[in-house]
């Protein structure tokens, strides 16, 4: 008789590294679907994060920045539930954070400055810490390398799928993977990470230089995406390097270095355009590009005024051809545009020309803006730089949603 073939090991997700495992179950916070997962190091992995600026900020980011200042870096868990918010609940809910990072910390056998803590959902509400703290034996037990995907479904709330990336290097020291997931729909916007997502790495790092990568990689991805204007109080993104796979790196200069910022920026831009793809109520994927710009801040800022339109995002929903609604952002960005020679693109379409010249096809521009990606081009012929922020459309899908939130 054959033996049975080993085990693949997943492609996407967060043990797509080798030395971690993940889980994801049901402990009761919501009614049916799973709201509680595991990621889980085999060894002290290497960690950096960066939270939400918002004043409001939930208690498992303070729990979570208090564990890895502790540590020196070093993580050795990350447990997520959804349902609740566990933000703008005091004392009370700081202890349930503690409680949370505790219980694991006992049941993995490991210490507690070393667990990550972060949570998903209402804000306001007590979180059931009861329903958790026994829901985590569970999950222990179902941790797995095969684990991914049951933990990316578990930190979903208003989300319609699962978001999950990876990217696989060849280096002089070896090979290593870098892969990741993330949960995002609604209450996502810059500053800061503008979702959960979770990293993991079989490389190492030391945590300065992950933490150095982690904040440009974000800068490039999270940063730049919007959905609705706001920015959440649980906003989290941490990657965890743990080693396994033999390859370390020292020093923050270098081609290995600039290769491993590679990677992680392209996991963290594919789990960025999966929440804006995923925005509440979206139908289309928006990217908007500024080219021509004096400095790439210019051009970030002009970008991201142009996809936080919600007159834009509703024209491009309706696939309207209304090039004055985005000339008329760019104009509101804070740059100094000057608007005579600004051109615009629809997909492959001029509605714009520099001197305010606008001659197109309305019937080629609605065909640009009907596919569920829609790519729409500033040229503002003022110097060398560029940015890209992506967004979505705004629905009557996204009211409905927003307008029963906690009901």
């Amino acid at each position: 008789m054959k033996a049975a073939p080993a085990l693949r090991r997943p492609v996407t997700g967060v043990t797509a590294a080798a030395g971690f495992s993940a889980a994801g179950v049901h402990c009761g916070i919501r009614r049916k679907r799973p709201d509680l997962a595991l990621i889980v190091a085999d060894r002290p992995a290497a960690a950096a994060a960066v939270f939400t600026r918002n004043r409001v900020q939930a208690a498992p980011v303070l729990e979570s920045r208090e564990n890895l200042a502790a540590s020196g870096g070093l993580a050795r868990a990350v447990v997520v539930n959804s349902g609740n918010a566990n933000a703008c609940t005091g004392e009370a809910g700081r202890g349930v954070a503690r409680r949370t990072a505790e219980a694991l910390a006992r049941l993995l056998d490991v210490p507690r400055e070393q667990i990550l803590v972060a949570s998903t959902g209402v804000i306001g509400q007590p979180l059931p810490v009861d329903r958790l703290l026994e829901g985590l034996p569970s999950a222990v037990a179902h941790l797995s390398p095969s684990g991914a995907p049951d933990a990316a479904q578990a930190i979903l709330t208003t989300d319609t799928c699962t978001k999950e990336a990876v990217r696989r290097v060849s280096s002089p020291r070896g090979d290593y993977t870098v892969g990741g997931m993330a949960k995002g729909s609604g209450m996502i916007h810059p500053d800061m990470a503008t979702t959960l997502a979770f990293v993991t790495t079989d490389a190492w790092l030391p945590p300065p230089l992950l933490q150095a990568a982690l904040a440009r990689a974000v800068d490039r991805s999270f940063n730049r995406i919007t959905v609705d204007g706001d920015t959440s109080t649980n906003d989290m993104v941490a990657v965890l390097a743990g080693g396994a796979s033999g390859v370390r790196m020292e020093a923050a200069d270098g081609p290995e270095a600039q290769a491993f910022e590679a990677a992680l920026t392209g996991v963290l831009v594919d789990l960025a355009r999966a929440v804006a793809r995923d925005g509440e109520g979206a139908s289309k994927l928006i990217t908007v590009e500024v080219t021509g710009a004096a400095t790439e801040q210019e051009a970030l800022q002009v970008a991201r005024t142009v996809a936080g339109s919600p007159l834009v995002k509703t024209a491009v929903h309706g696939a309207d051809a209304n090039w004055g609604r985005i000339i008329a952002a760019a104009g509101r960005s804070g740059v100094e545009v000057q608007p005579e020679r600004v051109a615009v693109h629809i997909g492959r379409v001029q509605v714009l020309a520099p001197g305010y010249v606008s001659d197109f096809s309305e019937d080629e521009a609605r065909d640009a803006l009907s596919g569920d990606e829609v790519l729409l081009s500033i040229s503002l012929d003022q110097g060398p730089a560029r940015a890209t922020v992506w967004t979505c459309d705004l629905t009557r899908g996204y009211v409905d949603i927003n307008a029963s939130y906690r009901t």
